[in-house]
């Protein structure tokens, strides 16, 4: 199965404070980990919000909205895709990940939607 796993910003990523070089090096070293076990499909840091967009949909309507955006805990500062057996693996490499900001932070794992999943909807 595929899981995104997701890092939320704080308050220092939002701001554009860099990682110190030890939590660099920390997560290079479990990037490495990752690879070697043939999980990690991608992973990149997200630049904080205030240089992104949003573009909102309603019918043929698009609204566009500058960053920043409000309600940091729900922003995304990076992400990983890998590729596991369960939810459990996925579950059990988190838990072993360098703790991704210099306080507390928060990481999210989904599963992504594979082919499979769409099968009685194309029957329906």
């Amino acid at each position: 199965m595929r899981v995104m796993v997701l890092v939320k910003a704080t308050a220092d990523s939002e701001a554009g404070i860099m990682p110190s070089l030890d939590l660099l090096t920390a997560m290079g070293e479990f990037n490495m980990e990752l690879a070697k076990a043939g999980i990690l499909l991608a992973g990149e840091g997200l630049h904080p919000s205030a240089k992104g967009k949003r573009v909102a949909f309603d019918g043929a309507s698009r609204t566009v909205s500058d960053g920043p955006f409000a309600s940091t805990g729900e922003l995304v500062a990076g992400f990983w895709l890998w590729q596991v057996k369960d939810m459990a693996e996925a579950l059990d490499w988190v838990k072993r990940c360098p703790n991704p900001m210099p306080g507390p932070s928060e990481i999210e794992i989904r599963p992504l939607y594979e082919m499979s999943d769409f099968a009685g909807a194309a029957a329906g």
